[in-house]
């Protein structure tokens, strides 16, 4: 088992790969895959899927040519498909354009992926249709861009809410073990344990 950090992208997106077996999943292909494919033909591993945590642009951004180049699935909530139709999926909103792609919606709960289980958590306030993906083997929650180290996601986009996004954290981020490593879109890797005693938007909660 394994995770490898990719920064793709105008915005350099944390994209994630996860191995396990010579299977991969790749996490938020946020720019053009190249040295996603180019990995995976140096090292052999096959890629199984593709999972977004949700759908603004610099997420989304090599979602189309990682299909096209290799034939796997994105999987997504669909109830954050809506954001296709404005600039903050479609690129637009900073002059760039999002290929069109198809996806797959991901229930909400228990699964497998690549040998390894997988909590899929709806997880909104950044944005509609957000999801963490929690993988207990690996003691790591993906959680996009609903929580960074010290700090929360915006919620000053349409469809973002700030309660909202404060309530998935309380219920679905600070319920899991402390020593969760949490890895979003941007910014360095944070932990359960750090963010509940250091982020400044929950110091005056209880847990």
């Amino acid at each position: 088992m394994d995770i490898k950090l990719f920064p793709l992208g105008p915005l350099e997106t944390n994209c994630y790969v996860i191995t396990n077996d010579n299977k991969a999943v790749v996490i938020d292909p946020g720019g053009d895959p190249t040295s996603l494919l180019n990995f995976f033909k140096k090292t052999g591993v096959e890629l199984d899927c593709i999972l977004n945590t949700h759908l603004h642009f610099d997420h989304i951004i090599g979602n189309a040519a990682l299909v096209e180049a290799t034939g796997k699935t994105i999987y997504a909530d669909e109830s954050g498909l809506s954001l296709m139709e404005t600039g903050l999926g479609d690129g637009s909103m900073i002059g760039v354009k999002v290929a069109p792609f198809e996806s797959e919606h991901i229930k909400i709960g228990k699964t497998e992926i690549i040998g390894l289980e997988c909590n899929v958590l709806s997880t909104p306030g950044h944005a509609p249709g957000s999801l963490t993906f929690y993988f207990p083997a690996l003691e790591t929650a993906f959680v996009g861009d609903l929580i960074f180290q010290r700090s929360i996601g915006r919620t000053d986009f349409p469809g973002g809410d700030l309660e909202l996004l404060k309530k998935s954290v309380q219920e679905n981020i600070f319920t899991l073990p402390e020593n969760t490593t949490l890895l979003s879109g941007h910014g360095p890797a944070t932990s359960v344990g750090d963010e509940i005693n250091h982020n400044p938007f929950f110091s005056s909660m209880q847990f």
